[in-house]
């Protein structure tokens, strides 16, 4: 337990000097630093993660820590209201929580927050609350949690609300499908779809899905998104579903190679995080995160997978997981969304075996390019 403590605090402090994200192919993308950091530690690479943080640091600049200037009010709800989903208040967002964490648990900071934020699950492709769900695992492993766990969790909640992304429309699970039945019965908009000449330097794939996402948090809803919103079955409970959502999602990211290696790979990392922070959260939240969960998979669905796509939400690939391998082989990868997968999956697989987890996980090895030296 020490070993895991020592390594984060560790990581922690090389990590504090990035901002929430860097520069890439026609936008921002999240500082993943942290998370895949945390998800090395938990899978016994203690000693080697502050050599994996100097690699990324070395092959990813960053944008400077954001500084707050506006204040927000958390009793104010129009203040904090009025500042989700604004990228340029990530300062101010991140001052908000640094403070409220001073003053309260941790627990009672995030059971206020976590239905406050839900609607906005989308963030980032979902990495807001994928940061926050491993900071969450971090604190939890100690009782007396540090200061810099307490800013990662800050930062993660902050980075959350900051790029806040709603899609409309309201989850009811007063279907009679299996997740997998609702996958497939989802139809698909033509890669083409509205299509116009995306801007210079960025991949058509790309900006494909990103005029989907928009239309989508614009209430833009294409055919059979309102249907596919109460077309689930009454789920046994909220963990179950993660379950049914993470080995689906594992089987989708196998059966479409044609599609960009890292978006999919949320599909199965953001459920399995929504798992790591339930314990610590009330009850009655737990089915809302997983419903919120299934109007990001079917955004996911329709930003990155297209009417002549495969539909087998199965996968044809299986692979016997043996967990230390996965993880040798994720840290010698290097790459981070490789290791979160890998880590998520060896974590689902030991909760419920499933040999699409191991497909997904060899999978995205060899699909996502490996960092340099």
């Amino acid at each position: 337990m020490s070993q895991y403590v020592d390594a984060m605090g560790d990581a922690l402090d090389r990590l504090a000097g990035l901002g929430f994200e860097r520069g890439g192919d026609g936008g921002d993308l999240a500082n993943h630093g942290p998370m895949a950091a945390e998800a090395l530690a938990c899978m016994g690479f203690t000693d080697e993660v502050a050599l994996w943080v100097e690699r990324y640091k070395r092959n990813s600049s960053h944008y400077d820590p954001p500084t707050s200037h506006n204040p927000i009010d958390p009793l104010d709800e129009s203040s904090w209201r009025a500042a989700l989903g604004q990228s340029s208040r990530l300062g101010d967002w991140e001052r908000l929580f640094v403070v409220e964490l001073q003053h309260r648990h941790w627990r009672s900071v995030l059971a206020q927050w976590w239905p406050r934020l839900l609607p906005g699950l989308l963030a980032s492709l979902t990495h807001g609350l994928i940061r926050t769900a491993h900071a969450v695992r971090s604190i939890a492993h100690d009782d007396e949690p540090t200061n810099a766990q307490l800013l990662e969790l800050a930062r993660g909640l902050a980075f959350w609300a900051g790029r806040f992304t709603e899609v409309p429309g309201v989850v009811r699970m007063t279907g009679t499908m299996s997740l997998a039945e609702a996958v497939a019965a989802l139809p698909r908009l033509p890669a083409d779809a509205g299509a116009e000449p995306p801007p210079p330097g960025q991949s058509v794939e790309r900006w494909f899905a990103r005029r989907q996402l928009e239309r989508l948090a614009n209430g833009q809803q294409p055919p059979g998104f309102s249907a596919a919103l109460t077309s689930l079955a009454p789920p046994q409970g909220a963990q179950e579903l993660l379950s049914d959502m993470t080995s689906s999602f594992a089987g989708i990211y196998v059966a479409h190679p044609e599609v960009s290696p890292v978006p999919l790979v949320h599909g199965v990392t953001a459920p399995a995080a929504i798992r790591l922070v339930l314990p610590h959260l009330p009850e009655d939240l737990h089915m809302p995160s997983a419903a919120a969960m299934w109007k990001v998979h079917l955004a996911l669905l329709l930003a990155f997978t297209h009417d002549d796509d495969a539909q087998d939400a199965g996968g044809s690939a299986s692979f016997d997981i043996d967990a230390d391998d996965l993880a040798g082989r994720a840290y010698e990868h290097g790459a981070e969304h490789a290791i979160k997968l890998v880590e998520a999956c060896v974590r689902e697989n030991a909760l419920r075996p499933d040999p699409r987890y191991g497909a997904a996980a060899m999978a995205a090895l060899q699909r996502i390019s490996p960092p340099g030296p």
